[in-house]
């Protein structure tokens, strides 16, 4: 098994969970089992990124904490909510937009209000909030046919964030986007997490993108998934295109693509 590659601070240590995911295992009616024996914990305030090979579960892991799948055994625990349902607590991306094509980006926007008993008009100025804080203030009236991809990515944002969630999931949001958009979304997303105070966990195959957004990366193996591998990324809270020209940004992606590496051999075992 590969090492963990950083010492947790103490504050980590000290700080109780947001959410913890504990001996985990989730296997399928088919027999595939994607999760055996995760152990993951999630604290308020971090940015953890969920890196891994495909297959290894991190997808079946955040549907997990969101309730959109039940653990075959094992416990999802969450120690600080009050609420009767911690679900509640949570916005999703996923990595495809998923937005209503007969819907403006307003209405798509207003969606999870609205199914909690939110008026339009009630609405209106989280709405207003939501677009304007993605860099879309003006589009609300657009139709998705009409957005870019990285345009229908922020209203995917914008309508997760619209719920004021304590915990923001997101599932390779900017995978199937170019370059220079995907540079934008990773800083806009930055500035959003430190405007809501709201905590992220953050599924990649980019090695790359993981230490430039993360607190925390957790590089997690297949055949069944696991964690192999928990690095922190001991750089400035606030990041910007200098980060990605220190040596520092250099030193880290090489640990973590060294550990990623280490995660895909076949040598790799528990």
């Amino acid at each position: 098994m590969i090492g963990m590659l950083a010492t947790r601070t103490s504050t980590r240590l000290e700080s109780p969970p947001l959410v913890s995911m504990r001996g985990v295992t989730k296997t399928f009616a088919n027999g595939t089992t994607a999760l055996a024996g995760l152990d993951l914990d999630i604290r308020p305030g971090e940015f953890v990124s969920l890196l891994g090979p495909s297959g290894c579960g991190k997808s079946t892991a955040l549907r997990l904490i969101a309730g959109l799948a039940e653990v075959s055994s094992g416990h999802v625990e969450w120690p600080l909510s009050r609420s009767r349902d911690p679900h509640a607590e949570i916005g999703f991306v996923f990595q495809e937009p998923t937005l209503m094509p007969w819907a403006t980006a307003a209405d798509n926007v207003w969606l999870p209000l609205r199914l909690r008993g939110v008026s339009r008009r009630e609405a209106e100025p989280r709405i207003a909030d939501g677009l304007a804080r993605v860099g879309l203030s003006g589009f609300g009236h657009a139709y998705p046919r009409e957005l870019s991809g990285g345009m229908k990515m922020r209203v995917s944002i914008a309508r997760a964030l619209s719920v004021r969630p304590k915990l923001l999931l997101m599932d390779e949001p900017f995978a199937a986007l170019d370059e220079i958009t995907r540079f934008r979304l990773n800083d806009d997303l930055l500035r959003l997490q430190r405007e809501l105070g709201c905590t992220v966990v953050f599924v990649t195959h980019s090695v790359y993108e993981s230490v430039y957004l993360s607190n925390r990366i957790i590089v997690m193996a297949a055949r069944p998934g696991r964690v192999v591998a928990e690095i922190d990324v001991d750089a400035p809270h606030v990041r910007d295109e200098s980060f990605r020209s220190d040596p520092l940004y250099a030193e880290l992606c090489r640990r973590t693509s060294q550990a990623l590496h280490g995660a895909m051999s076949p040598d790799e075992h528990l």
